[in-house]
């Protein structure tokens, strides 16, 4: 189970914590080389629960709460092909492009949230 990075406005960029972009609203959530191809991580900022995934060279960012119950997306596994992230609670599977379920239980979207990316900076921005 992945444990969640916490972000606190005023911190510095880390992995451990982010600041936010100058008026921009963004938060930095990690640098590109941190993430691995298929892998999922959970970031909690600004009250927001994100599940930053990547795949091959793309990253997405999701609400990182399965639809269908309160369980960790970031937690399930990561479908490359199909662009999807699965709950490992049900295996219910949604698309990271529009959040939409791909497959029961969940029949309810996740939000998809958008990303900045500066360099090696990878942000989110806040809605």
């Amino acid at each position: 189970m992945s444990e969640p990075t916490e972000f606190a406005p005023t911190e510095s960029a880390s992995t451990e914590s982010a600041s936010t972009g100058t008026g921009t609203g963004t938060v930095r959530l990690c640098s590109r080389g941190e993430i691995a191809p298929g892998e999922a991580r959970r970031f909690d900022t600004h009250g927001l629960r994100v599940a930053l995934v990547r795949i091959d060279d793309e990253f997405f960012a999701v609400g990182d709460r399965c639809s269908h119950e309160d369980f960790s997306l970031a937690d399930g596994e990561v479908w490359p092909a199909e662009c999807e992230i699965e709950c490992a609670k049900h295996g219910s599977t949604f698309d990271l492009r529009t959040g939409e379920p791909c497959s029961l239980p969940a029949t309810r979207a996740v939000p998809v949230y958008e990303l900045v990316i500066d360099g090696d900076d990878i942000s989110v921005v806040v809605p």
